[in-house]
């Protein structure tokens, strides 16, 4: 055989085997579409320094806690909250996608606290009317959403297929992706409150944006993100005197620097792994402040909306 043709020969193979480890190889990725509390930044009827940032420059706004996990190879996406910044938020996909099509399969829901589900209106017959979306929901948020209104009619127009989860059943959803739901301690007026695992056969992402406390629950919180890649975890104060005309009893989040102090005996390594999200809007942690350079000094970071995380095989 010619020299020639046994270089191209050699060529061909190494293109068809580099073709074939992109195709096998899974690509997950996870873009984090909002970091804020449920009333986002800036806030309804804050005039604050805050907030007045905020409304001066429209850059520096960010949207609602969010999630999008996204599979790379066919397009697919599902949301872990279903935020009032929805179309926003579909919008920051899009982009991901560079305005192509995507299909969102399901979504995830934590909790029946108003960030965390009121975006599911923009599935009604009066905006999308989208069909059977699956929403994947603990008992009592399947009871709450079939039992009240808007929300029941979402349901009988089967814009939404409701899909019940169960504390700590793993959900496959396909050969590389799992989502696993676990209960956590908060204010459970009308349904319980989750967390989520989600990942695959080597990467694994924690999601925790709202609880009460650490202490207050069973699960040792240091050994969940010792196993984890990437935690996202609740930082909606960053101290306990950042609401002076609000009883923190009744809002009783970990605040950052509670959660700092918890977690300083991790490694320098566990410690970057954790990105406080979820943040009020009184929270200094939005803005370039002396409180976020700490956080960062300390081996902690800071959840960017916009940002991706990968979750590569």
């Amino acid at each position: 055989m010619e020299l020639g043709k046994i270089k191209f020969f050699i060529f061909s193979i190494f293109l068809f085997l580099q073709y074939t480890v992109l195709v096998c190889q899974n690509n997950l990725s996870v873009l984090v579409l909002g970091i804020s509390q449920d009333g986002g930044y800036p806030q309804y009827n804050c005039g604050k320094e805050c907030c007045q940032f905020a409304w001066n420059n429209p850059a520096e706004r960010h949207f609602v806690s969010s999630l999008a996990v996204i599979n790379d190879e066919d397009s697919s996406v599902y949301l872990i909250d279903c935020s009032p910044d929805f179309k926003e938020q579909m919008q920051l996909i899009r982009d991901y996608f560079n305005g192509n099509e995507f299909e969102l399969k399901g979504i995830f829901l934590t909790h029946a606290h108003i960030g965390h589900y009121t975006g599911l209106t923009e599935l009604g017959r009066e905006v999308s009317s989208s069909n059977n979306i699956p929403v994947y929901v603990m008992p009592r948020m399947k009871n709450f959403l079939e039992s009240n209104g808007p929300w029941d009619q979402l349901v009988r127009l089967k814009n939404i297929e409701l899909v019940r989860m169960t504390d700590n059943e793993k959900i496959i959803l396909d050969d590389h992706l799992s989502i696993n739901p676990f209960l956590v301690p908060h204010r459970d007026e009308y349904s319980e409150t989750i967390g989520f695992e989600i990942g695959n056969e080597t990467t694994n992402l924690l999601y925790i944006p709202d609880i009460d406390k650490w202490e207050r629950w069973q699960t040792d919180i240091r050994s969940m993100i010792q196993k984890a890649d990437i935690a996202l975890l609740d930082g909606t104060f960053f101290s306990e005197k950042e609401l002076e005309n609000r009883n923190m009893i009744e809002i009783p989040h970990p605040s950052v620097e509670e959660s700092m102090i918890y977690f300083n005996d991790l490694s320098p390594n566990d410690k970057k792994k954790i990105h406080f999200t979820h943040l009020n809007h009184s929270n200094p942690l939005h803005r370039k402040t002396e409180e976020y350079r700490k956080v960062l000094e300390r081996n902690f970071n800071i959840a960017r909306q916009g940002f991706v995380f990968s979750l590569k095989n």
